[in-house]
């Protein structure tokens, strides 16, 4: 995906949460660090673009409630910010890179510290199958099919100074940078 593609993708997908439900109000965007957090920014100007309605922004780490990394392989903590009590809203949880749905089971696990949310759905930029959880984003930007030795790289301008998603093949995937 190129600059042009993933600010078409969040667009549309900024228009497709508004639909949904309906409207913004009750809404928050939950980001998962760290490239999540700036795509649910990203989503947040752009509801606001459409409603002029200021839609809450988190951000959450998930490490600690990860069950498939091994200790060694641990990654400092980034902090976690939840702006408003969950508890009745709507929570779009927000990410780059949709694969096994492990990041995603401990971001629903995170979640309840901050409340319990009236529902809660997800939006992602690709979504490149391979499941092992039995999870579907409700928002995607872009469907990549792709085989278990390949790796989708997403880069944000706010934390890699580029916006792009490419298709890696035969590279060793590496936790919070690729998947």
């Amino acid at each position: 995906m190129t600059e042009e593609d993933i600010r078409r993708a969040l667009n549309r997908m900024a228009h497709e949460v508004l639909e949904r439900g309906p409207g913004a109000e009750g809404l928050v965007l939950v980001g998962l660090h760290t490239r999540g957090v700036p795509l649910a920014q990203r989503l947040a100007e752009r509801i606001w673009t459409f409603e002029q309605v200021k839609v809450p922004v988190g951000a959450l780490d998930i490490g600690l409630y990860r069950d498939d990394l091994r200790e060694e392989r641990g990654s400092p903590l980034r902090p976690t910010e939840i702006p408003v009590d969950l508890s009745g809203s709507r929570v779009v949880l927000v990410d780059d890179v949709l694969f096994t749905g492990r990041s995603i089971r401990a971001a629903l696990d995170g979640l309840i510290d901050f409340g319990r949310p009236r529902q809660v759905q997800l939006a992602v930029l690709v979504d490149r199958g391979h499941r092992e959880l039995p999870i579907r984003a409700d928002y995607v930007g872009k469907n990549v099919p792709t085989a278990l030795d390949e790796t989708v790289r997403v880069r944000l301008r706010e934390v890699d100074g580029v916006d792009e998603a490419v298709l890696v093949q035969g590279e060793e995937e590496r936790r919070g940078d690729a998947t």
